[in-house]
């Protein structure tokens, strides 16, 4: 009876945070950090977090050697010295992603490249496209369950805006991997064009630190406009950096670079799976991706009802305002 007492107060706790969500999400308006990780914790479980991120792993690896099909059709076709650019590009997931799955991609990459053609063009960007929509399809549908809304777009609105979200975040990611390959080249130029040692290597260090720094920026950008746009909130609210996207972050970084320590002393996925272990890797590597964007959202959340129903159990009525959604 309890349960079913407390659903229309539920709901309307998440009717609140729909349509009226909070301008900081940092200002937790005395709910202690605790409970926040408590319900977090107990509202993960309800959504099957870690299922929704093994599906969202499998439409990350359906959509990523298309991806680099298009990548390498497009760059085939232009100069060779764009598709070595791009190749260097690539280098540098070496920093995220464990050194096997890492090699697959890369060769890859370099059997598509090789044999690129305009009718391989075509097909690999509208299938890079579709296939990498529908992993951002299922991404839609899992933060609307953890925002407890349903998706209320017709089929071909909702669809337009995975694609549009597709080719947004895949610039966004191209551009912070761009961030790091100029930070290491005009590093590398300061370096043979400064004599003096010491205002070289400084130039060496701005140079490297901004380009980690825009590409920081860029990653944090990424999680937003997955947050902003994929759930089918009623009102929209715009936040560079949240407490769920700060945690989403570090934990993606801390965790790929756990597997990849895990992946250097305790390598037992070639001898488990043979020549798929790469590819097992990989989609290891997906998985946490994907369980991290997905609790950056969890706890962005439930932050937000949290704070609404501590209002809502408040005997004193409070104007309304973004930050006070009654």
């Amino acid at each position: 009876m309890a349960n079913k007492s407390s659903a229309p107060q539920q709901q309307q706790i998440w009717d609140c945070v729909s349509r009226w969500p909070l301008h900081s999400l940092w200002n937790l308006q005395g709910i202690p950090v605790r409970v926040v990780a408590s319900r977090t914790w107990k509202s993960s479980l309800t959504d099957n977090l870690l299922g929704r991120a093994a599906e969202l792993a499998f439409y990350f690896l359906f959509a990523l050697f298309p991806t680099l099909f298009s990548a390498s059709s497009i760059l085939g076709l232009a100069a060779r010295s764009a598709s070595e650019i791009y190749f260097k590009l690539l280098h540098y997931l070496a920093l995220v992603i464990p050194t096997a799955a890492l090699r697959t991609v890369l060769d890859t990459f370099n059997e598509t490249t090789a044999t690129a053609t305009s009718g391989k063009l075509t097909f690999g960007l509208v299938a890079a496209i579709w296939s990498a929509s529908v992993g951002i399809s299922a991404i839609q549908d899992t933060l609307n369950s953890v925002y407890k809304v349903k998706d209320t777009r017709p089929y071909w609105k909702a669809r337009i805006h995975a694609i549009g979200l597709t080719v947004l975040l895949t610039v966004i990611i191209t551009l912070s991997l761009a961030s790091l390959l100029g930070g290491d080249f005009f590093a590398a130029l300061a370096r043979h064009r400064i004599y003096h040692h010491y205002l070289a290597v400084a130039a060496v260090v701005c140079a490297r630190l901004i380009g980690w720094s825009l590409s920081t920026a860029l990653l944090a950008l990424s999680f937003a406009v997955v947050y902003y746009w994929a759930p089918d909130v009623k009102t929209r609210c715009w936040h560079w950096l949240t407490p769920g996207g700060a945690v989403g972050i570090v934990g993606w970084l801390v965790a790929s670079l756990g597997l990849r320590i895990y992946l250097h002393f305790f390598n037992t996925y070639s001898v488990t799976y043979g020549s798929l272990g790469a590819v097992i890797i990989l989609l290891m590597w997906f998985y946490i991706t994907g369980l991290m964007l997905l609790l950056g959202a969890e706890i962005n959340s439930e932050i937000e009802a949290a704070v609404v129903e501590r209002r809502l159990a408040s005997p004193i009525a409070l104007p309304p305002s973004s930050d006070t959604p009654l």
